[in-house]
């Protein structure tokens, strides 16, 4: 694997204009991993063209500034697309635009793509891997890269609490600790605080989840409920981690409705069934624990509800033999 570091290091000196992508949805993973990669490169390299693209988060601006390409000719540059394990999900950039792809994530494969390829699915987040890529090849490690990083290996991990957590994870972080003596108490605050209306409709969902006998637990969330609290679409996505230590609850998701994209967001936790096959079936994915999809319709939702609970059934069979 170090091998495959240094040939994404050859091929970021060799060009000129590098462009950073990662997936639709940005979560603090993507955002850390794709803004902390293109500082690196720009430490290194002040004179090279570094692009960090997608749609931005208002939830996670505090981060940092992404950036829009306008009248730049991608035909000789270098994408690297981040986070991303398939094609439909890269945001804002298209592969066959650039001379060479390089292809970074931790999740399951489902498209292969890029000339260069680092998939590892046993990595807790795609910002374990940029920190690999760094102390691979021996590159400077800042302490605002450091920060982008830790967030971004938090939140996929769930503060360490998640089974793809490992002891190289630890390992790395330490690492990264005692180099850059980040204060990493300080980057909680940002990442966790939220408004009181978030928390009022967080008290919704709890009242107001139905909960199947298998395990499931599933709220559908309008559009109009989201004015009626005062909250948007993304809201629901700051709160589902929170339903992790409810006893009776096995897999649960909640569908929320985003009228600006005409689209149903399905966000899918799970605390011991995988989810992500079912997910890729309504053309999305994820982790074995932790998926999502964007649904059209809510009658798609409710077929995605009854495979959800038939998995979950499964498994409690299983774990009943």
């Amino acid at each position: 694997m170090a091998n495959v570091y240094r040939k994404i290091y050859k091929e970021i000196k060799k060009h000129d204009t590098i462009v950073i992508a990662r997936h639709i949805g940005a979560d603090p993973d993507a955002l850390g991993s794709e803004l902390a990669l293109k500082e690196l490169i720009l430490n290194k390299f002040p004179k090279k063209q570094v692009y960090a693209i997608g749609n931005p988060s208002n939830r996670f601006k505090f981060m940092g500034t992404l950036d829009k390409l306008e009248d730049v000719d991608t035909s000789s540059a270098l994408l690297i697309v981040l986070d991303t394990p398939d094609l439909k999900r890269i945001d804002g950039a298209k592969i066959n635009d650039y001379k060479t792809v390089i292809k970074i994530d931790h999740h399951p494969i489902v498209d292969n793509f890029g000339s260069i390829e680092v998939v590892d699915d046993n990595a807790s987040s795609t910002s374990q891997l940029i920190l690999e890529l760094i102390f691979k090849n021996r590159l400077k490690l800042t302490k605002n890269i450091a920060e982008k990083l830790y967030i971004g290996i938090v939140s996929d991990t769930g503060r360490f609490m998640h089974d793809y957590t490992s002891a190289r994870t630890f390992e790395l972080v330490t690492k990264m600790l005692k180099k850059t003596n980040l204060d990493f108490t300080k980057v909680y605050e940002p990442l966790y605080k939220r408004p009181l209306a978030e928390f009022r409709f967080q008290g919704y969902i709890y009242e107001n989840m139905d909960v199947t006998e298998n395990g499931l637990a599933y709220i559908k969330i309008s559009d109009d409920l989201l004015k009626e609290y005062e909250v948007d679409s993304a809201s629901s996505g700051n709160i589902i981690s929170e339903l992790n230590c409810i006893d009776e609850i096995l897999v649960w998701i909640f569908l929320t409705e985003d009228k600006k994209s005409n689209l149903i967001r399905a966000n899918i936790r799970s605390r011991g069934p995988a989810i992500n096959e079912v997910a890729a079936i309504y053309g999305g994915g994820g982790h074995k624990l932790a998926s999502g999809a964007r649904l059209t319709s809510w009658s798609q939702a409710e077929n995605l509800i009854e495979d959800l609970d038939k998995i979950t059934e499964k498994y409690l069979n299983e774990q009943n033999q």
